[in-house]
């Protein structure tokens, strides 16, 4: 898969990403059929694949269970084959399957050095924001987008963002870092005015639920995966979608989908 920049960041990553959440955590998610986490030797072969089929770039956070320390773990040896990307705000409790949000500078500064300890490395290639939906106020009231460029400044993260559940927050998020990651699927069009903005001013684009969750693939639909891909790609304001699939055959179809779109 042909890789693109991320913004002027010199980040050059594949056009799907691989999402983690289902490497380390089960519960409080929203896919259409429970899962099982899998094991070492069959999160191996699922990154192998990956990065057989040409994908470079990995999604992951602190709220993903524990996604963050399994691929610490999982990627020893292959930290220059991957761009990786983790997050910041949202803390996730496994006994109880639920949420929490901190956004302090304090919190900030533990969670990027605890990322850096899980993951087995020196830098993060992006940190982004993970918002629980007040986007402009946490980035107003708590100025985490400039610590962000801190950090940046520092060496321990190489491209900022914000995952974003607003237009007003995606808008503002880019005009301030260097990505937005926004929810833009066959269902959900309310965010495309983020996208292009980040067209015409030269931003990345993250999809977060480019299937949405899955449930796209459980409509009545010829092919709904080829229609899906076909329209994501459709927009040029759009540098990579994140798919988090475990299953090897879905993985495989959505790269061929994928980039039958991308070559129209």
């Amino acid at each position: 898969m042909l890789k693109r920049e991320l913004a002027n960041t010199g980040l050059m990553v594949s056009p799907l990403g691989l999402g983690t959440v289902k490497l380390g955590r089960n519960k409080g998610v929203k896919y259409p059929t429970s899962f099982s986490l899998p094991n070492d030797q069959e999160a191996l072969q699922l990154i192998h694949q990956a990065r057989e089929l040409g994908i470079n770039f990995i999604d992951t956070a602190p709220a993903y269970g524990t996604s963050e320390e399994r691929l610490g773990h999982l990627l020893k040896g292959q930290r220059n084959d991957w761009v990786i990307c983790s997050k910041v705000g949202e803390e996730f409790d496994s006994s109880s399957g639920e949420s929490s949000y901190i956004f302090t500078p304090e919190h900030l500064k533990f969670s990027v050095e605890r990322s850096l300890k899980r993951l087995n490395t020196d830098f993060i290639d992006m940190l982004l924001v993970h918002s629980d939906g007040s986007d402009v106020e946490i980035i107003k009231r708590y100025g985490i987008l400039q610590a962000l460029e801190e950090l940046k400044a520092q060496g321990k993260i190489r491209a900022t963002g914000m995952s974003t559940k607003t237009v007003e927050g995606g808008l503002l998020a880019l005009a301030q870092s260097d990505c937005a990651m926004v929810t833009y699927n066959l269902s959900h069009q309310a965010e495309e005015a983020v996208l292009d903005y980040a067209e015409l001013n030269n931003k990345g684009i993250l999809l977060k639920k480019a299937l949405a969750s899955g449930h796209i693939c459980a409509k009545n639909s010829q092919d709904p995966i080829q229609a899906s891909f076909d329209f994501i790609f459709a927009h040029k304001g759009v540098t990579s979608a994140i798919i988090g699939t475990i299953n090897p055959k879905h993985l495989k179809a959505n790269v061929t989908a994928a980039e039958k779109a991308i070559n129209q």
